[in-house]
């Protein structure tokens, strides 16, 4: 699906390479033909929820029904610390898709997961979809994830998504619209996570761009 720019408050290291432009978002409501941004953690297939969650935060729990599943590929990198900032990355996206089957902007786990620009553009982007009537269903790979620390508390997170089998699906009538496979249903993210006082690491921007070559070949 494709997504509207928002401002970024400030660049996170002046020597990072990255460059986020913009928070996840949408662009407008969402059609009928529009992919979905993908469900990142599940209860049942999610190598980043069997990460290590034992820092002691009082973490929500995010259960994604039966019609959605999450598969995640070399999600695992054997370093704790890199571990337990993809588990949380990918918990800030479930959160958002949690928030949207649940068709609430202001639902609690997106907060717990998601802050500043991230955040705005993430209750933006559940919004987009309760305005349009539109939930999804279907199965989202994962894959391709790279973790770069900025010190103890700050960290940078990319990797791809494969939506290719997953669906919209009006919340009304519950009828799926099975678009066809193209370089679209490919999505690759770059974020920004800081480490919050809980011991949670918590998105604070993300871009993505949907069709790029870096997932694509």
């Amino acid at each position: 699906m494709k997504r509207r720019s928002l401002p970024v408050a400030t660049a996170f290291a002046a020597t990072t390479a990255l460059l986020l432009t913009a928070c996840g978002g949408g662009d407008g409501t969402p059609k009928a033909n529009d992919k979905i941004k993908g469900a990142d953690t599940s209860a049942t297939a999610s190598a980043s929820s069997s990460a290590s969650a034992s820092d002691g935060a009082d973490r929500p729990d995010i259960t994604l029904p039966g019609d959605v599943k999450d598969e995640f590929e070399g999600w695992r990198t054997g370093d704790a610390t890199k571990d337990a900032i993809l588990a949380d990355a990918g918990r800030a996206q479930t959160a958002t898709n949690y928030a949207i089957i649940k068709g609430n902007p202001d639902e609690p786990a997106l907060a717990f997961y998601r802050q500043g620009d991230a955040l705005v553009g993430g209750a933006q982007w559940v919004k987009s979809f309760v305005d349009a009537g539109i939930t999804y269903t279907g199965t989202v790979r994962y894959f391709r994830p790279d973790v770069t620390l900025y010190g103890t508390t700050s960290a940078g997170v990319t990797f791809c998504t494969d939506e290719s089998k997953a669906f919209n699906k009006d919340v009304k009538t519950k009828k799926v619209d099975r678009t066809p496979v193209t370089k679209n249903s490919y999505v690759y993210y770059n974020t920004h996570l800081k480490k919050a006082g809980n011991g949670v690491w918590q998105t604070t921007q993300l871009v993505s761009e949907r069709g790029s070559g870096k997932c694509t070949r």
